[in-house]
């Protein structure tokens, strides 16, 4: 009788066919582990390369948004200083300057001496006019009184009327000769007077063109050089600036403005805008303004170069963008924007007033585009570009290429793992 319980069955765990297979199913466990690893890895690392290639591929730009100040604008303008009041002095007469008693930098006021000219033929001209004038009212006292004679006897019918109305007439001839040599006496007395030169108004000398002993000349003679002196008034200046036609209609009478000088670094003089020339020269395209500025400290010279500041209104201020964001193309100016899908969109724009670093742009911008800073000369539209900030652009490469070396070096290490478990499985 055949005892069938000591016969092994084969699903025994114990039997010694099952316990020789389990080491080669771990190996091959093992192995089929590692080669998904590194297949999993190459895969990853290939990934990675592929998307730094793409990144790289793609052109990394910064950008930044169009600004409009919050503040009014600061229209900086040059300016000539010019004296309130500013005459040169001439002589009314011929003669030779007698005497000067005031020079350059004098404060004079109005009717004050300045010079005494000899002229004698003046002063004889004048002295023969009222002999005249006396012989004049002689003659005429002489025939008012035989035209009132003559007058009484016509009453009495003693003389004829004819010979009145004769003694008449001739009083009247005298009595016009008499006004004829009045007003040539009055006339050489003005003339007489213009031998000592006065100042017309409180003032400044700023030139003395003649000394003693030089032959004057009446009136100017329609030369600058014949001028006796210049003289300024000062506590008050006129300041004249040439408003460019894009802020003409900005600039209004009574409104404030300042001046700055080279020379007096951080301090300003408050003036006002006392009138405009209401008209855009057509050469230059400007506006002339005025402005007015209290100069009773004497700390600004008449003629003097400065900077006006003019205050516009802030909503007029126009929107500004950094220097290097232009592109200069044979069709007209243009920046490079950024759309929603990162893509380059060229936009034509109207170049403004130029700041120094910052250019305003006058038409085509909106204010919230993102236009590109230092864009390359041959950039064209639908370009793809990643933005990237300021200065990040090398940090990110780096860390990018760190990236792609780690996963190279990962993926190396697997295989080499793989290799091994290999090796040890046959």
């Amino acid at each position: 009788m055949t005892n069938h319980s000591q016969t092994p069955s084969p699903q025994d765990p114990q039997s010694p066919h099952t316990a020789r297979r389990w080491p080669v199913v771990l190996a091959a466990l093992v192995v089929l582990g590692l080669a998904a690893q590194g297949i999993w890895s190459r895969y990853s690392a290939h990934a990675a390369l592929e998307r730094e290639a793409k990144s790289a591929s793609t052109l990394s730009v910064q950008v930044v948004t169009p600004q409009r100040s919050t503040r009014a604008l600061d229209l900086v303008l040059p300016g000539n200083v010019q004296a309130f009041l500013d005459t040169p002095i001439y002589a009314r007469t011929n003669g030779y300057l007698r005497k000067w008693y005031f020079d350059i930098g004098a404060h004079v006021k109005a009717g004050q001496l300045l010079a005494e000219i000899d002229a004698p033929e003046v002063d004889d001209q004048l002295r023969a006019a009222r002999a005249d004038l006396a012989n004049a009212e002689a003659n005429y006292a002489l025939a008012k009184t035989t035209a009132d004679r003559w007058t009484q006897m016509l009453q009495n019918r003693s003389v004829a009327k004819q010979d009145t109305d004769e003694k008449v007439g001739d009083m009247l001839a005298k009595k016009a000769t008499l006004d004829a040599a009045r007003y040539n006496v009055s006339r050489l007395s003005q003339l007489q007077s213009y031998e000592r030169v006065t100042a017309p108004f409180d003032g400044i000398v700023t030139a003395r063109n003649v000394d003693v002993g030089a032959l004057i000349d009446a009136g100017n003679g329609g030369t600058a050089q014949k001028e006796l002196f210049h003289l300024a008034q000062a506590d008050r200046l006129r300041v004249y600036a040439n408003v460019p036609q894009a802020y003409a209609q900005q600039i209004h009478v009574q409104e404030h403005a300042y001046l700055t000088l080279n020379e007096a670094q951080g301090k300003r003089f408050p003036g006002i805008v006392a009138r405009t020339a209401g008209a855009v020269d057509a050469t230059q395209r400007t506006m002339l303004v005025e402005v007015d500025v209290d100069n009773r400290s004497g700390e600004l010279l008449p003629g003097a170069y400065a900077q006006v500041h003019f205050a516009l209104d802030g909503a007029a201020t126009p929107i500004t963008l950094p220097g290097n964001a232009f592109l200069f193309r044979p069709d007209g100016v243009k920046v490079a924007t950024v759309d929603a899908d990162n893509r380059v969109k060229l936009v034509k724009v109207t170049l403004g007033t130029d700041f120094g670093t910052r250019v305003a742009v006058a038409a085509g911008l909106t204010g919230d585009e993102r236009v590109i800073v230092n864009p390359q000369d041959a950039i064209v539209d639908g370009t793809p570009v990643r933005i990237v900030p300021a200065h990040g652009e090398h940090k990110t490469g780096a860390a990018n290429a760190a990236s792609g070396a780690s996963a190279a070096s990962a993926a190396g290490a697997t295989q080499s793992a793989s290799d091994s478990a290999q090796a040890q499985g046959e």
